[in-house]
C-alpha cells in the first residue's frame, strides 16, 4: 500500500471516529436529562420537603469516602514507610527491621527540655567565688571574657580575688554614660558597634526620635572601648642659631626601599614609599638636622628635616620613631628613623620631600638609582 493510500484511509477513519464520538455525547446528554429529571422531581414533591434529606445524605456520602479512602492511604504508609525514595520516617511508621522482626511498629520520642534563660535589663553585680576566673565568670552569665575585663578596668593579666565585687552586662559589649552632644550613630563609631544594634537592644531607654539624655546609661552590644589616644612623641625643635655646615653634596639616595603609593603633585609636594612599621629610614645626603619631632601635633606626625647647606633640605615624615635630634650632624645613610604612620595618615609609608631654595622638587628626579 503506497503513502497516498495510507493517508486516504486514517483520514477515513478519523471521520468515523469524530461521529462515533459524537454520537455518544449525545446519547449522554439524552441519559443526563432523563436522571436529571427524576432527581428534580423528587426534589420539588411537597415543595422541596426532600431537599435537606438529599443534602445531608450527599454529605454523609462524601464523609464515607474520605474516611474509606483516608484509610487505604494510612494503611498503605504502615507497610511502605515513606514515599517512593524517601527515607522512612520512624517516628510515624517505624523502621524496616521493626515491621519484619515483630510486625509491631515502635517509636521512640527522647523528651527534649528547652531552658529559656530570662534576659537581664540590667547590670548585675556579682561577689567573686572561690575557684572563680574572668573566663568561668564570663561563662557563667553568657558574655564575652573582655566584656568582664572592660566593665571593671581590668586586664588581661589583672588578679582578681575572693569577694571582689564586679559588674557583669547583661550582653557582650560595653556600657556607655551618654554625654551632651552624643548620638546613637556617634555612640556606635566611638564604640565600634553598630547602630541598629543599640536601638534594637530591649532595655535600652530609647524613643521614636531616637533621642538621648545626657547621663544616660546605654548598653553597645558587641562594642569595644574606644582606642586610647596616641601620647604625643618629645618635640624637638631646632633653635634658628644652629649654625648649618655645607656637608651636602647634591648626590641624593632612595632614604628606604619599597614602592611609591603616591606621587608628587601640586597639592602633594613629595612620593610616599610603601614599608613595614619600623623599617629604617637613612638620610639621603649628608648635613645637620634642623627639625626632629612632631611640632605641630597633626599632619606631617613624627618628622626629620636636614639642611645640607647647599640650598637642599630634605623631609622624612609620618615616623613611628626618631633617632636623632636638632643640631645633630649626620652623615649620608645613617639611620635617622623608622617608617610609621603618625599624623594624618592612612597606613604606614615614608612621606619624602626634597627642597631647593623653597621650591620643591620631584624626589625621583633626583635621587640616585
Amino acid at each position: 500500500m503506497d503513502q497516498q493510500s495510507l493517508i486516504s484511509e486514517f483520514a477515513v477513519f478519523l471521520k468515523d471516529l469524530a461521529g462515533y464520538v459524537v454520537f455518544r455525547l449525545n446519547k449522554s446528554g439524552l441519559h443526563f436529562e432523563k436522571y436529571k429529571s427524576v432527581v428534580v422531581d423528587a426534589l420539588l414533591v411537597r415543595r422541596g420537603a426532600n431537599t435537606p434529606l438529599f443534602l445531608h445524605g450527599s454529605i454523609l456520602g462524601l464523609a464515607f469516602s474520605v474516611l474509606i479512602a483516608g484509610g487505604v492511604l494510612s494503611s498503605s504508609t504502615v507497610v511502605s514507610g515513606s514515599y517512593p525514595g524517601v527515607a522512612a520516617n520512624p517516628l510515624v511508621a517505624g523502621s524496616s527491621e521493626d515491621l519484619s522482626t515483630s510486625g509491631v511498629i515502635t517509636s521512640t520520642i527522647t523528651p527534649v527540655t528547652i531552658i529559656s534563660d530570662k534576659p537581664r535589663d540590667k547590670v548585675v553585680e556579682y561577689e567573686v567565688e572561690s575557684g572563680d576566673t574572668v573566663s568561668t565568670i564570663a561563662e557563667k552569665f553568657g558574655v564575652s571574657e573582655e566584656t568582664v575585663l572592660w566593665e571593671n578596668d581590668l586586664s588581661s593579666g589583672s588578679t582578681i580575688r575572693v569577694g571582689q565585687k564586679l559588674s557583669i552586662l547583661p550582653v557582650s559589649g560595653v556600657a556607655a554614660k551618654v554625654q551632651s552632644g552624643d548620638t546613637i550613630y556617634s555612640l556606635a563609631k566611638k564604640y565600634q558597634a553598630n547602630a541598629q544594634a543599640i536601638i534594637d537592644f530591649p532595655f535600652n531607654d530609647i524613643g521614636d526620635d531616637f533621642g538621648l539624655s545626657s547621663g544616660q546609661v546605654l548598653i553597645i552590644p558587641d562594642g569595644a572601648p574606644p582606642a586610647a589616644p596616641k601620647a604625643a612623641p618629645t618635640q624637638y625643635l631646632a633653635s634658628v642659631n644652629i649654625p648649618i655646615a655645607d656637608l651636602g653634596s647634591a648626590q641624593f639616595i632612595w632614604p628606604v626601599s619599597g614602592g611609591i603609593s603616591q606621587y608628587f603633585a601640586w597639592y602633594h609636594p613629595g612620593i610616599d614609599i610603601t614599608n613595614s612599621p619600623g623599617t629604617p629610614v637613612r638620610v639621603s645626603d649628608s648635613g645637620t638636622v634642623v627639625v626632629a619631632g612632631w611640632p605641630d601635633n597633626y599632619g606631617y606626625g613624627n618628622r626629620v628635616i636636614v639642611d645640607h647647606g647647599n640650598a637642599f633640605r630634605t623631609l622624612y615624615a609620618h615616623l613611628s620613631a626618631i633617632y636623632v635630634a636638632p643640631g645633630q650632624t649626620v652623615s649620608k645613610g645613617d639611620v635617622i628613623g623608622a617608617v610609621g604612620s603618625t599624623g594624618r595618615s592612612s597606613g604606614p609609608h615614608l612621606h619624602f620631600e626634597v627642597i631647593k631654595d623653597g621650591v620643591h622638587l620631584n624626589p625621583p628626579g633626583v635621587l640616585g638609582k
